[in-house]
């Protein structure tokens, strides 16, 4: 028989209580911890005392240590059996599972609630994207969050075999002939809430430099091409980038043009049937390790758009930021890139359109992305103020906490619905409808989930305390979200700039009539 086979009674327990001679209890679970103790992170000296050794620990490794901790190969072992009669109560989800946490998933997964946006099809696609996203992405996130390295290629050719990175581009040509999550969807079904979908699950890791690195250069600057490429181009080169053999980074963004876009020096000058580029593009994403970019340049009495391979006249440095380096965030020079003419995108100086109009993409996915890690923090912060006993008591006995949590749940519902409304529009519209419509919205909704985003960040960081600004334990997911929650205030826009445009949208679209 099995060691961990064995039953115990409480009994049993209590008379290994010493140094040397040391069990304790864990969710029914008894763990000889006799040779562990001197190895323990936090000494000896807690695992003996009198309300430890010997005894049912629960509560107290639960408001220390995460229960992943209890599923690592060098812990699991210490199990020696169980006690009689009792069974686990916490246990770890199924890799496709929904949380049961109240407000833990938005209400349309939500056992017992509807929605009139979402339908079988879409149900099926998120009980396959979050096994696939927990066996397979949520491992490569930790790591490459961690240590700063770039997507494995091995994870890279798993996500574009199952056209991930296809499907994260929305509905539209580029997905026919493809099968999509090994045939779960076809691409006429497709539509942007299964984007939407893709979006959430990848994101719900407390990895938010991951998250861009996780190939969402890909997502911003493939667009251009498939909007306003040759056919000759998007043969060329969409086929090789959807398939994850090469990477590609959209380079708008410099030292001297944020938001401004319009104020962009990087410049293109025509020799012949070649574009001359020089300049340098600055916070580009996975700009440190892109095959190609797609580059704003200002030509004449406009801007341009051109589609540039990598060359030894194209220099990347890593940008050092505030989250992981997995994100690839470069520095670019381009010094006498020679590109060929065809590579143009759209129409010579009116580069303008082709950038303004990918930005609604771009930062309705950044809506997606940042909701998500949004709500996964009311999750950590539900379950926290349920486990961790203050004056006593569960911390969300304290009418402070609760009220805090409401604020918190109220932010997330209130940016779901609104997302899903406009989500419902951009089924509804064309490609150039959704330009000249869903504009400002978009930037409207952006700045409120990114504005309430650091609310909830503040608030998780009070609920948490210490642990809410350590990168390990507890409090490792607010730690990281606190950190990284201002990127997406500026990523894709500037927050106020992005609430400016709503406005004078708005103004624009107002009656000659309308008086008080």
């Amino acid at each position: 028989m099995a060691k961990a086979a064995k039953t115990f009674s409480a009994e049993d327990v209590a008379q290994h209580n010493k140094e040397g001679d040391l069990w304790i209890i864990i969710d029914s679970k008894v763990y000889d911890l006799s040779k562990f103790a001197g190895l323990h992170p936090g000494g000896s000296g807690v695992l003996l005392m009198s309300s430890i050794a010997g005894q049912d620990a629960t509560q107290a490794f639960f408001g220390l240590h995460r229960h992943e901790v209890l599923l690592r190969p060098q812990y699991a072992r210490l199990q020696i059996g169980t006690i009689e009669g009792q069974e686990e109560a916490v246990r770890p989800l199924a890799a496709d599972e929904i949380s049961q946490v109240p407000y833990a998933e938005p209400m349309w997964l939500s056992t017992g609630y509807h929605s009139p946006y979402f339908n079988e099809s879409h149900k099926k696609l998120q009980k396959a994207m979050r096994k696939f996203a927990t066996e397979v992405i949520a491992p490569e996130a930790v790591k490459c969050e961690e240590n700063g390295k770039k997507i494995s290629q091995e994870v890279v050719d798993k996500l574009c075999e199952l056209n991930i990175l296809a499907m994260r581009l929305g509905k539209g040509k580029h997905l026919k002939g493809r099968t999509l999550m090994g045939g779960i969807i076809t691409p006429e079904e497709f539509d942007h809430f299964h984007e939407l979908i893709i979006n959430f699950e990848l994101a719900r890791f407390g990895t938010r430099g991951f998250v861009d690195g996780l190939l969402a250069g890909g997502v911003i600057a493939i667009p251009p091409i498939l909007n306003y490429g040759s056919p000759e181009v998007q043969a060329k080169f969409i086929p090789e980038v959807l398939s994850g053999k090469k990477y590609i980074c959209l380079a708008i963004t410099e030292a001297f043009a944020g938001s401004d876009v319009s104020s962009i020096q990087t410049t293109a000058e025509r020799d012949g049937d070649e574009w001359v580029i020089n300049g340098t593009k600055k916070w580009i994403t996975n700009g440190t390790f892109a095959d190609y970019f797609t580059v704003g340049c200002k030509t004449g009495s406009g801007f341009t758009v051109i589609l540039v391979p990598r060359s030894d006249n194209i220099e990347t440095k890593a940008i050092k930021t505030a989250y992981s380096s997995a994100a690839g965030t470069a520095y670019v020079t381009f010094d006498q890139v020679r590109v060929p003419v065809s590579y143009t995108l759209g129409q010579v100086n009116a580069g303008m359109k082709v950038i303004l109009s990918n930005f609604n993409h771009e930062r309705w996915m950044m809506c997606c992305t940042s909701l998500s890690a949004q709500r996964k923090i009311v999750e950590e912060c539900m379950k926290w103020a349920n486990q961790r006993i203050v004056f006593g008591k569960p911390l969300n006995a304290q009418a402070v906490i609760r009220s805090k949590l409401a604020n918190m749940i109220a932010r997330v519902e209130a940016a779901q619905n609104w997302l899903e409304l406009i989500t419902y529009q951009m089924n509804n519209m064309s490609y150039n409808e959704q330009s000249e419509k869903l504009a400002g919205p978009i930037g409207l909704l952006k700045q409120f989930i990114t504005r309430t985003g650091r609310e909830t960040a503040e608030d998780a960081t009070q609920i948490f305390g210490g642990r809410g600004v350590t990168q390990t334990g507890m409090g490792k997911l607010v730690e990281n979200y606190h950190r990284t929650s201002p990127y997406d205030a500026i990523l894709g826009g500037a927050e106020d700039v992005l609430g400016d445009l709503g406005v004078r949208q708005a103004m624009k679209k107002m009656p000659k009539n309308a008086r008080l």
